[in-house]
């Protein structure tokens, strides 16, 4: 097992930081009832620095998720209702002439703020959805030639219906790539829908939820959460599950090396949430599904006998043995 004594911590953990955290999570919580480890993930995304993509049927909350999250930070809110005729000028932003002026002036879309709700994101076109693709890689939009940094937090929350669901389109891979994690909510249990009538779920619910965390201290914590310590042996089983992952047989596209990295920010934000400033193996396989799955591109044979993505990730993980503690002068014990 992994301890702290295996090496120098360089950079202590923030005392205050559980305590935080975990008042908004349970926040969240008592408004998205049932859904506690999906509530979770989407903290170490946001942690991670990651942007999440919310796929499931309707009506399950995934916009009340997204909504809530944003509700418990002081930040800055956005969201972009994705359609068949929206425009990309209408997530960037675009340059307006005043003629009084004679100058053109910048108005900023939605997706220059902190928390953005991109609701139904496979029902817009792929040049609408191409608009993203900057923001979520570069933390920055480029309108007429002109840059304009993202704030800081950024996080993207999408959302998406099953692509086979009515007026749908697949997205590109390249964007989905672009997802540190691909979440699925479910239906809730038959107490927790219970809960959810007798409380009403009234449109007013989010009027009680009061900010509890400013985005500074988010900022605070991602950069914190980048120094959390993984050994050597850690990184070789990440690279070699996502190189067996591009020779495996059934995978038409293998996990890139994008998600090789986002699969080792999210382990360090989940050792963060759990209070270390250090990996072990059990971070990595709590987030490797949600970070690995949407990555894996499957070929015409494995689809055709129903193999689905996870079951690939799954065959993958128990490939190799998972890394054992290390001493300080590197043996194993």
């Amino acid at each position: 097992m992994y301890s702290s004594s295996m090496f120098q911590e360089e950079t202590p953990y923030p005392e205050w930081a559980p305590e935080l955290l975990n008042r908004v999570m349970n926040r969240v919580g008592s408004v998205i009832v049932g859904h506690d480890e999906q509530i979770r993930l989407t903290f170490i995304a946001m942690l991670a620095g990651g942007h999440v993509l919310l796929e499931d049927v309707p009506g399950v909350g995934k916009t009340m998720l997204v909504r809530t999250v944003a509700a418990c930070l002081g930040c800055d809110f956005g969201r972009i209702q994705f359609t068949y005729d929206l425009m990309p000028g209408d997530i960037t932003g675009t340059s307006v002439y005043y003629p009084h002026m004679g100058e053109f002036e910048f108005r900023p879309g939605p997706v220059l703020s902190n928390i953005v709700l991109a609701d139904e994101i496979n029902r817009a076109s792929p040049r609408a959805q191409s608009a993203l693709l900057e923001a979520m890689e570069e933390g920055k939009v480029t309108v007429d030639g002109q840059s304009y940094p993202l704030p800081a937090p950024f996080f993207l929350l999408a959302t998406q219906n099953p692509y086979e669901f009515e007026g749908t389109n697949r997205l590109p891979e390249a964007q989905m790539d672009r997802f540190l994690m691909r979440l699925s909510l479910g239906y809730p249990g038959i107490d927790n829908e219970m809960l959810m009538l007798e409380r009403g779920q009234s449109k007013d619910v989010l009027e009680s939820v009061k900010p509890l965390m400013l985005g500074s201290e988010l900022v605070s914590m991602q950069r914190t959460a980048t120094r959390v310590y993984v050994d050597e042996s850690i990184k070789k089983y990440l690279v070699a599950v996502a190189d067996a992952s591009r020779r495996q047989q059934g995978v038409r596209l293998g996990i890139s090396p994008r998600g090789t990295l986002a699969w080792m920010r999210a382990s360090q934000a989940a050792a963060f949430l759990e209070g270390r400033m250090y990996v072990i193996p059990d971070d990595c396989l709590r987030v490797a599904e949600h970070v690995l799955s949407h990555r894996i591109q499957l070929a015409y044979d494995a689809r055709s006998a129903g193999v689905g993505q996870k079951e690939i990730i799954q065959t993958l993980l128990k490939l190799f043995e998972l890394p054992r503690q290390r001493s300080r002068k590197g043996g194993r014990t």
